[in-house]
């Protein structure tokens, strides 16, 4: 094997390039965040109040343990594990935490290894064909000089965190709407019993009316007038039985789990449970740190804030650090061995397309003014909510305790009637209207008692409440 010559060439470090970075460090792409602040606005005590409030505590996270029932605990828990909006949200979550790590990695060098071998009629004059060889290695390292990496890498860490927000909301809308559903399950399960209570009242009215006209003491009208009372009851009886059936359904798809897998050991619940009048509802100010939207409308705004710095940088040169090394054999020519490496800065300035840059530039700053239009929307929307849901919290809740006295006075009535009807103090037409009044406030109670419900779960989900990952609770991922 004959002796091989190495010949080494040196790219020397231009003084130019070494000062360039200095010359241009003064180029400042961090945008102006005062220009994009939200508006100022009162976030203290709300206007309106629950009746009988007497403390602003907040609103604690597992609220629907508020109404001390064991099974919807059980079944808020079962939903926030296996809820398939939840599963969604976690997916969504990781993949922008994915994304994070891509734009943390343009903090490394890039690396770039080639390697080849040719054969054939490479060398002018050579009698013979030969192989060559051929190998290279290069290494890149981006001088992040304007910013761009790193507000880039900002940027994804505050999409992360709107995510993270995101899938915060998706357990606040399980929470509230598993524990909506419990409830409404078992107050359409007292609804249905009432109407079965009131048919089974009017059967007996008319039976006794009927053996009444049969004995020739009451008019055909009499018995056509408690005819038509039963006819009346028994058209309730389909609605309220096809109102708890689709809250089971409900149920059952916040669980994650077909109609037909529908927990059936539910169907016993006929009373909602109750809750404490004085609830705990805090203030504007833990409304804006507790609701989940909010702190993702934030987070979005961050990151496009932030986005300007990257497309303002893209208005300037991107500079890299780079060294390169190259092998080269030829197996004829003899010492044709050669290695060569360089070491320097590499300057890329797009100047074609600064339009391009200038106009993405312009899309950051407009998409800036969107998130922060939106995000104070969002906070008038939020307190809006929360007072509205208060408002009507105080009127149904006040309803419910009327209609509530009026079941109570109109049953005393109708049984102080029925009482005068059996001696015949009084004639069936007057006893009649009496049990109308009663079935009627029956009737009005219970639908009272599925408003009411409905109600305070509006509250709770308007205030935010239940979105940090309970003790115990892991989505599942498949």
């Amino acid at each position: 094997m004959g002796n091989r010559h190495n010949a080494l060439r040196l790219t020397r470090l231009r003084p130019l390039a070494l000062l360039l970075p200095l010359v241009l460090a003064g180029c400042n792409t961090a945008p102006n965040s005062a220009e994009y602040a939200p508006k100022s606005m009162n976030t203290g005590e709300f206007v309106s109040h629950l009746n009988g409030q007497t403390a602003l505590q907040p609103l604690p996270n597992d609220w629907w343990q508020l109404y001390q029932d064991e099974r919807l605990n059980q079944l808020v828990r079962q939903a926030l594990n296996a809820n398939n909006d939840l599963r969604v949200a976690e997916a969504n979550l990781r993949r922008t935490q994915a994304l994070l790590q891509q734009t943390s990695a343009d903090r490394l060098p890039a690396t770039t290894l080639s390697a080849g071998a040719t054969y054939g009629d490479a060398t002018q004059g050579a009698s013979d064909d030969q192989w060559s060889e051929t190998a290279g290695l290069s290494v890149a390292w981006e001088a992040d000089f304007w910013g761009r990496i790193r507000q880039a890498i900002d940027a994804a860490e505050a999409d992360v965190a709107a995510e993270q927000a995101a899938r915060d909301m998706v357990r606040v809308t399980v929470a509230a709407e598993t524990t909506r559903a419990y409830l409404n399950l078992c107050a359409y399960g007292n609804q249905l019993n009432v109407v079965e209570a009131s048919l089974a009242n009017s059967k007996t009215q008319r039976d006794i009316i009927a053996a009444q006209f049969a004995a020739g003491t009451v008019t055909e009208s009499a018995l056509a007038s408690a005819e038509a009372v039963v006819a009346t009851v028994q058209a309730q009886l389909p609605i309220a039985h096809a109102s708890k059936q689709n809250a089971l359904f409900e149920l059952a798809a916040l669980l994650g789990l077909t109609p037909a897998e529908a927990p059936q050991d539910l169907q016993s619940c006929t009373l909602p449970p109750q809750v404490a009048l004085a609830l705990p509802v805090g203030d504007g100010t833990e409304l804006l740190r507790r609701r989940p939207d909010l702190r993702q409308a934030e987070q979005t705004l961050a990151a496009d804030i932030v986005r300007i710095g990257v497309a303002m940088a893209d208005l300037y040169p991107r500079i890299s650090l780079g060294a390169s090394a190259n092998y080269l054999q030829n197996d004829v020519v003899s010492g044709s061995d050669s290695l060569s490496y360089g070491i320097g800065p590499l300057i890329s300035w797009n100047f074609p397309n600064t339009l391009a840059a200038r106009a993405r530039l312009a899309q950051a700053k407009a998409q800036a003014q969107v998130s922060v239009a939106a995000f104070d929307g969002l906070v008038v929307n939020a307190l809006k909510e929360v007072e509205q849901a208060l408002t009507s919290l105080n009127a149904v809740t006040a309803q419910q305790q009327s209609l509530a006295r009026a079941e109570q006075q109109a049953t005393r009535a109708y049984n102080l009637d029925k009482v005068r009807f059996d001696v015949g103090a009084i004639a069936h037409v007057d006893l009649l209207v009496s049990q109308r009044n009663m079935l009627d406030s029956r009737t009005a109670n219970a639908q009272a008692q599925v408003t009411l419900t409905n109600a305070q779960v509006n509250l709770f989900k308007a205030l935010g409440g239940g979105w940090q990952q309970a003790a115990g609770v892991t989505v599942k991922a498949n």
